[in-house]
């Protein structure tokens, strides 16, 4: 069975991500083709980047980078969660990516984009770093848009058909996410 990480790709106060994920979860759980695991980024206090060696040395020398290694490099795919913040994914997303290197190659994701205008600039930003880290993004994703998908811009309430684009994205997930195994082997 494939694991799959939900990846809750901001830290900020009062951020939307934790109802993004939760959504996304409760989808995803009703599939028998895959785990889910919501993964917070917020969990591992991932400074500044601040290993003395690059990422793709794999010499990590931080408990904070030991442990979000282990995890990323459980899941044989991924769901990233992205709020849009001056046209790009969050700061603390591109720090937690730019920790590891060998943990993301010959994998898949997907995005589910939220903002403005559904998150579509970060998510177009997040698929040029995943194509430097091997990282397949899958055609399919998901954009909430604040004026359609949250009430008042803060409550989430996704409108219905969301949740079939989320399904696309899922299958299109798994799908490459199975197809890369050989890869990773």
């Amino acid at each position: 069975m494939l694991n799959i990480a939900i990846i809750i790709g901001s830290t900020r106060p009062g951020r939307n991500g934790k109802a993004v994920a939760e959504w996304v979860y409760e989808i995803a759980k009703r599939r028998e083709d895959a785990r889910f695991e919501i993964v917070d980024i917020a969990d591992y206090n991932l400074p500044l980047l601040d290993e003395p060696m690059g990422a793709a040395s794999g010499q990590y020398t931080k408990p904070h980078t030991i442990a979000w290694s282990e995890k990323i490099k459980s899941f044989d795919g991924y769901v990233f969660l992205t709020p849009e913040y001056n046209h790009a994914i969050s700061g603390a997303l591109k720090n937690a990516i730019d920790y590891l290197y060998y943990e993301w190659n010959n994998k898949a994701a997907g995005i589910v984009g939220y903002g403005g205008g559904g998150g579509v600039r970060a998510a177009e930003n997040l698929r040029l770093i995943a194509g430097e880290l091997m990282l397949a993004v899958v055609r399919a994703q998901v954009g909430l848009t604040f004026n359609g998908d949250f009430e008042n811009y803060t409550v989430f309430k996704p409108a219905p058909y969301q949740e079939g684009v989320l399904n696309t994205m899922l299958d299109q997930v798994i799908a490459w996410s199975g197809a890369l195994g050989t890869l990773r082997r």
